[in-house]
């Protein structure tokens, strides 16, 4: 699974759904720059066996990304990252300041539930930052 290393770590007994895992994984490879706009996405196939899960999921989760704008198919090429949409960067500053602050929120909660401190998200947050930005 090397050349999709991006994906990360699919845990079949955790409590999150596999979907959900995947979902977040795609994303979080987005936003870490890991995959840029443009990229290509393995087929639904190669990385359902790749992964060792149903194929349905990880098709439920490129068609979901597709309708939230983050990945792009084309028809008989493959599934693409794609470009980041004009709608986002029109929005309101205040909208988006409350949008950030809801995912920080998330992100602190889901760390602390995992024993994590503020401290520990903040450096894995500037680690991630610093590999995206090289």
């Amino acid at each position: 699974m090397a050349e999709w290393d991006w994906v990360g770590t699919i845990d079949v007994r955790g409590a999150m759904p596999l979907h959900a895992q995947l979902e977040r994984s795609i994303r979080v490879a987005i936003a870490s720059n890991r995959l840029k706009p443009g990229d290509q996405l393995p087929t639904v196939r190669q990385l359902a066996v790749s992964l060792r899960v149903n194929a349905n999921t990880v098709a439920k989760v490129y068609t979901h990304l597709e309708r939230t704008g983050a990945l792009e198919t084309r028809r008989g090429v493959g599934t693409f990252v794609a470009e980041p949409a004009a709608p986002v960067a029109a929005r309101h500053q205040e909208a988006r300041d409350a949008e950030l602050r809801d995912i920080a929120m998330r992100a602190l909660a889901d760390a602390s539930a995992h024993g994590f401190t503020a401290a520990d998200l903040r450096r894995a947050l500037q680690t991630l930052s610093k590999g995206a930005s090289s």
